[in-house]
């Protein structure tokens, strides 16, 4: 549980310092921006007092050169000359492909007035001209470009992350593949060895009684090899009656579990639905979530079994009174090396889920759990 509490913290503060990198930039760009308005704004003054200048100057023999080519310094900043009654006299850097229509004109000049206190440029004493403007392109994509750039930042994290996720589930798969493998090779040498055993046992008729438990024993080794030997390969479903397997498992439970358990079963034995499955795998999926319902119990309380057949598949419901799943744990419990359990590995669900989603197109999760009231594990297969 350390590691993923770790896991958690990490992820915490790479989210917190992304934050304040994106907070950081939009403040920088956002004083950048007031800086550049500022001087937009001067640019804006200094061309209106050009105009003035050139509109007032009453010696045609003046050098107005200077004046010229202060006016058309400003090469970025969209602006608009008018008079009094609004009406357009010129106009600058309004690069568009219907700038010579009136309407355009008006409606940037809307959006001039909205944006900026217009400029004033007195004539003579009964006569003014006003220059209004906006933004230039320029200010503009500075004003939207931490957005981009967090939105690049974000999109790189994501792929990064889902990369990353990806390799990161490969690998424990393949872990899981080798390690079930194995298993299942390692213990083909001691079964072997059992079942012959088995045989020469069998020609002592005193052995009978002990011998079939004997026995009982040896093929239920033999069945948990075949069923690791069996992860990792794509596994051959075959319609079965879901009921059928259900009842086994529970039966078997029952014969190695305390007396004080009482399973209720809410479904009908006698009836029959038939579902894809790989009978091994998933009766070892039921006996994992029963074995675990039984621990949860310490040995005494009740597991109810549920069975509900919906639109296109099946609800299996696992409940029992037990000690119940902390929440901060329930979205956890089915990763590897998870367990709320002071011994085991923590593989059991982790297998479970594999055999469920991956081989059976199938879901299992908590359906509900609550501290020392218990926990219900719903398994949802599809019928085709």
């Amino acid at each position: 549980m350390n590691v993923y509490a770790n896991k958690k913290k990490w992820k915490f503060l790479l989210f917190i310092v992304a934050v304040i990198i994106g907070l950081s930039s939009l403040k920088y760009t956002d004083i950048l921006i007031k800086k550049l308005s500022i001087e937009e704004r001067k640019k804006v003054e200094m061309w209106a007092e050009g105009t003035k200048q050139l509109v007032n100057n009453e010696n045609p023999e003046q050098d107005v050169t200077f004046i010229l080519k202060t006016i058309e310094k400003n090469e970025t900043v969209p602006v608009i000359l008018t008079n009094e009654n609004d009406s357009i006299i010129a106009y600058r850097n309004l690069k568009h492909l219907k700038f010579h229509k009136k309407e355009f004109l008006k409606r940037q000049l809307k959006l001039m007035k909205e944006e900026h206190d217009r400029i004033e440029i007195i004539i003579t004493k009964d006569s003014k001209n006003f220059i209004y403007y906006k933004r230039s392109i320029l200010l503009k994509q500075l004003a939207i470009y931490p957005y981009v750039q967090l939105g690049v930042i974000v999109l790189f994290i994501l792929i990064s992350y889902l990369a990353f996720s990806s390799s990161r589930k490969s690998e424990q798969n393949k872990v899981w593949v080798g390690m079930s493998k194995e298993t299942a090779h390692q213990l083909g040498t001691p079964i072997s060895s059992l079942m012959a055993w088995v045989e020469i046992l069998r020609e002592n008729e005193e052995n009978t009684e002990y011998l079939q438990e004997v026995e009982k024993d040896v093929n239920r080794l033999q069945k948990i090899a075949d069923r690791f030997s069996k992860i990792g390969s794509t596994p051959i479903l075959v319609e079965a009656n879901i009921i059928d397997l259900l009842c086994n498992s529970i039966n078997y439970m029952k014969t190695r579990v305390s007396k004080d358990v009482v399973f209720n079963l809410h479904f009908s034995s006698d009836k029959q639905i038939f579902v894809p499955l790989n009978n091994s795998l998933f009766s070892w999926v039921v006996e994992n979530l029963l074995k675990n319902a039984t621990d949860a119990i310490n040995g005494n309380g009740t597991i109810d079994i549920f069975l509900e057949e919906i639109k296109r598949g099946v609800n299996i419901d696992i409940k029992d009174s037990g000690k119940g799943i902390q929440k901060s744990k329930q979205k956890i419990i089915f990763n590897p090396g998870v367990t709320t359990k002071s011994r085991g590995w923590g593989l059991g669900l982790s297998l479970s889920k594999r055999i469920v989603e991956q081989y059976h197109a199938g879901k299992i999760f908590v359906k509900n759990s609550e501290i020392n009231i218990g926990t219900t594990f719903r398994i949802v297969l599809p019928i085709k």
